[in-house]
């Protein structure tokens, strides 16, 4: 019996002493030392205290930055105001439009009502180029003014359509050769012909009394008609008005009727 209490005993003494190795064994591991935790929680408020400095002193420079940048920018604007000249441009020396020619204003005339010129049924006309001068005669029922050309042949000169003819000498047998560029081709259709007539048409330069401008005519043989020239609507638009009652109502320039003119 006392054997078997003593094995008990010493049973609970070994359990026991297992326990207290558990609870050190325990604190050793769970229980760790915090000695130093004070001067850890010292160090990180002097941490977050140097932050908070850096970040302030960070937003003082930057607005230090911005004021600096901005007095630089206005002082510069200033000094590009008030200092630098702004440049100008080079004065155009204006041109004087070249003074007639006393016979231009002494003979040439052409009467105007509301800035258009007043013609008659019948006109000079002065054919730049030739320096020939037709009786025109003026008529509103034709759409494209006419001149009568004979010879008419076509040719290519630098890929582009051209036409060589002759033009009569008024008052002689004799014949001028023109070439111009071809601007187009029309379709006339004529009341005492079955068929169309298709005519080249080029731009010529010419004059009616002081009245100078650049227009299509179509080119055909007008030998059998009165007058060599026809001047249609397309020259008359805007620009002339007809006095049914006249006839020469304008007056060429001697500058041009005495000179043979270049072609232009």
């Amino acid at each position: 019996m006392f054997s078997k209490r003593f094995g008990c005993g010493k049973l609970l003494a070994v359990f026991a002493f297992s326990i207290v190795l558990t609870g050190c064994s325990a604190n050793r591991y769970l229980m760790v030392p915090k000695d130093n935790l004070d001067d850890l929680k010292g160090a990180v408020q002097i941490q977050r205290a140097t932050l908070v400095t850096m970040e302030s002193n960070a937003h003082a420079r930057h607005g230090k930055i911005v004021e600096a940048n901005s007095e630089s920018t206005k002082t510069i604007l200033e000094a590009i105001e008030q200092k630098i000249e702004k440049p100008t441009c080079p004065v155009v020396p204006q041109r004087a439009c070249p003074p007639a020619a006393r016979d231009t204003q002494a003979k040439g005339r052409a009467d105007r009502l509301k800035g258009k010129v007043i013609v008659g049924e019948l006109e000079k006309f002065y054919l730049a180029g030739p320096g020939l001068v037709y009786d025109a005669r003026i008529d509103s029922g034709a759409e494209t003014s006419s001149l009568d050309a004979r010879n008419i042949t076509r040719f290519e000169r630098d890929g582009n359509n051209w036409v060589r003819f002759d033009v009569p000498v008024p008052g002689t047998e004799d014949l001028v050769t023109m070439e111009k560029e071809i601007s187009r081709r029309v379709k006339v259709i004529q009341s005492s012909a079955d068929e169309a007539d298709r005519r080249v048409v080029v731009e010529l330069q010419f004059a009616i009394g002081d009245h100078q401008q650049v227009a299509e005519f179509t080119l055909t043989n007008r030998s059998h008609l009165t007058h060599t020239v026809l001047i249609g609507r397309n020259i008359l638009r805007d620009v002339m008005l007809i006095d049914v009652g006249k006839e020469f109502a304008t007056e060429l320039p001697e500058s041009l009727t005495q000179k043979n003119g270049d072609d232009s």
